[in-house]
Formats: C-alpha cells, sequence, structure tokens
C-alpha cells in the first residue's frame, strides 16, 4: 500500500472558498474511477499553526496505482483546471506501508 499526502500553498489571491471547494471536489470526485485508488480526501480547513492551505491524503493499493492515478485523463482534468492554475507551492511526500 501506498500513501501519497500533497500540501498546497494558493496564491494570495485565490484563497477563496470557492477555489478550495473546487479543489476538494473535483480531486474526491476521482474516487472509483481510478484503479488502485482506495482512499482519497482533501482537507481545506487548515488549524492557524499550519502553514499550507490544503492538503490531500490518497492510498493506493501500490507504487503502479500511483503512477497510474498522476496521468490518468480524471486526475490531469482535475490538476489542469482545479489545482495547478491557483498554487503558489506544491509538496510531496509519499510513503509505502507495510
Amino acid at each position: 500500500m501506498v500513501k501519497h499526502i500533497i500540501l498546497w500553498k494558493l496564491k494570495e489571491d485565490c484563497k477563496t472558498e470557492a477555489v478550495k471547494r473546487g479543489i476538494k471536489e473535483s480531486l474526491e470526485a476521482l474516487y472509483g474511477k481510478i484503479d488502485g485508488l482506495l482512499e482519497i480526501k482533501v482537507e481545506c480547513e487548515p488549524m492557524p499553526s499550519s502553514n499550507a492551505d490544503v492538503m490531500l491524503y490518497s492510498v493506493f493499493e501500490d507504487e503502479a496505482a500511483l503512477g497510474g492515478y498522476a496521468i490518468h485523463p480524471e486526475h490531469v482534468k482535475a490538476a489542469d483546471t482545479k489545482v495547478r492554475p491557483f498554487t503558489a507551492e506544491r509538496f510531496c511526500f509519499d510513503y509505502e506501508v507495510n
């Protein structure tokens, strides 16, 4: 099993509820559409101690499934229309769970 965590800092003029909701809805809608995607959740309400605006937590069957997700047309569409245009910084942490 592979866990895939993404943290985004949004552009200053993009930190709106509408942008955050668009990211959350578009990414969580991928559940059931991509082989090997076991779980996906987006958090948009960070505590004041956080230094990121949005977090993606996802779980995949294996590394191959994560690779398939990265290039899946539905994921690419969501990323290109609802995430990347609003993102100032992106951090990724992938790890394998035995």
